[in-house]
């Protein structure tokens, strides 16, 4: 089944509670203490925030093939409210990023890819097997 089909809030939701269950992807403890952007206002609050995150991103890397820390960093950036003077656009942090595509390169779902055009991360068969798979449930 392919994973377009699926409406992203059931799958993501899906696949947050499937990473659970991988022992390489582990919560940090100072994410509770960071907020994801510089746009943001607060640290966010949601208990699941992390394997949220995670689906979203390896969901985000499944659609678009080849993907670097840069672009997601643009996908989960926002617009920084700056008072008197107009909003601008802030990217999201990377740290928070880089940690995950870590996580998910241990766990063997992901590796890095550098070709003349694009360079990033990409699915290894694991991987797509792992996501396809909870899309089918």
């Amino acid at each position: 089944m392919d994973i377009r089909t699926i409406s992203p809030e059931k799958y993501n939701k899906a696949l947050a509670e499937a990473l659970k269950s991988v022992k390489e992807f582990q919560k940090p403890d100072w994410v509770d203490f960071v907020k994801t952007s510089a746009h943001k206002q607060r640290p966010t609050v949601e208990e699941d925030f992390w394997y949220k995150r995670s689906a979203s991103i390896l969901r985000q890397i499944y659609i678009n093939k080849v993907v670097g820390v840069e672009r997601l960093r643009t996908r989960y950036g926002g617009r920084k409210d700056r008072g008197a003077q107009p909003p601008e656009f802030r990217k999201g942090a990377g740290k928070i990023i880089r940690l995950i595509l870590q996580q998910a390169e241990k766990a063997g779902f992901l590796e890095k890819v550098k070709t003349p055009r694009k360079s990033g991360r990409q699915l290894t068969e694991k991987g797509i097997a792992f996501l396809e798979s909870v899309g089918a449930k």
